[in-house]
């Protein structure tokens, strides 16, 4: 007449819930991706990420410094250059505005966090692709490695110990490692964004960064549609010497964050990208939902598919939320 099992007695009290749970979050685990402006005289909010913005190198400085205060386990840092050009010439530039700013936070912070650098040209060209372009259009692979080489250089002797390659080039991690090497900069790690889809939910990052991106990226980001592929990217990088792998966007990939995570030796990270932040931000204004819980639950559902660092703008928040509880 009764059943002979209750698995509702493990969930009848906040501390037996809190012993069984299978699944944790903690301040560690969570980078907080940050935005700097050359040239800001304040910052600056970002209309699509309510809370965000695009910071002052001194703004950057105390955000920071909460960001670590508040356990955070790394900061990844995006650049905004006042001026453009085809080659995205402000990306190796030592005095370009990612640099200097890394060289900031590395003066400020030593080695009380991990200091992660997006090792990309597409906030830096004026036609907004991740890499050099052909005559005709086309991005051109191999020279734009030669210049992934020297940004990783750059950002490496800037103070990144995490470079983070996101341009889904080929041949990326093994061509930034060796220029890492030969540079003798060889304690350098590679933060690969090895699964890097081709995603509708960028809109807001791409406003955060002022992107001049004319088209698409659909000829070297990833199809939607592929989750083997994926597993294929992983492998090439690890091949390569990759430290860190990295699924992007995450909450759409859960599953390929658990495919990742099985055939990796290596940690597995996943970033929780603009427009999973604007839609819940946008929810939450609305009343629609619950923002903290919905905030944590999202970050849990990252961690239980198997990633072991989630990126998220949420990150300081998150942080302090966890501890309290």
């Amino acid at each position: 007449m009764f059943p002979a099992h209750r698995p509702r007695r493990l969930r009848t009290t906040p501390a037996m819930r809190r012993l069984v749970a299978e699944t944790t979050v903690r301040p560690r685990q969570l980078v907080l991706p940050m935005f700097v402006k050359e040239g800001a005289e304040a910052p600056v909010g970002i209309a699509s990420m309510p809370g965000v913005v695009q910071h002052t190198r001194e703004s950057l400085r105390k955000a920071a410094v909460e960001a670590v205060q508040a356990g955070v386990g790394g900061i990844m840092l995006f650049g905004v250059p006042a001026t453009r050009d085809a080659v995205g010439s402000g990306a190796t530039d030592p005095d370009g505005i990612l640099n200097a700013a890394l060289r900031d936070l590395r003066s400020e912070l030593g080695d009380s966090t991990v200091l992660m650098s997006d090792c990309c040209l597409d906030e830096f060209t004026d036609h907004g692709h991740c890499g050099l372009l052909t005559p005709t259009g086309e991005v051109d692979n191999d020279a734009t490695l030669e210049v992934y080489g020297e940004m990783a250089v750059a950002q490496a002797e800037a103070g990144a110990h995490l470079v983070g390659p996101s341009g889904m080039m080929d041949g990326q991690i093994g061509f930034i490692r060796k220029a890492l090497d030969e540079s003798g900069l060889s304690g350098t790690g590679i933060l690969a964004y090895s699964a890097k889809y081709s995603s509708a939910l960028y809109g807001p990052f791409r406003e955060a960064v002022e992107s001049q991106l004319q088209g698409d990226r659909k000829t070297y980001q990833q199809d939607p549609a592929n989750a083997r592929e994926a597993l294929r990217e992983v492998e090439l990088d690890l091949a390569e010497g990759a430290d860190v792998v990295m699924v992007k966007p995450a909450l759409p990939y859960l599953d390929v964050v658990r495919a990742v995570r099985e055939i990796a030796d290596v940690p597995v990270a996943a970033y929780q990208i603009s427009g999973e932040y604007a839609m819940v931000e946008a929810a939450a204004r609305n009343g629609w939902i619950e923002r903290e819980r919905t905030v944590l639950e999202t970050l849990t559902s990252i961690r239980r598919a198997g990633a072991d660092i989630v990126l998220t703008y949420w990150a300081v928040e998150a942080a302090r939320w966890l501890d309290r509880e």
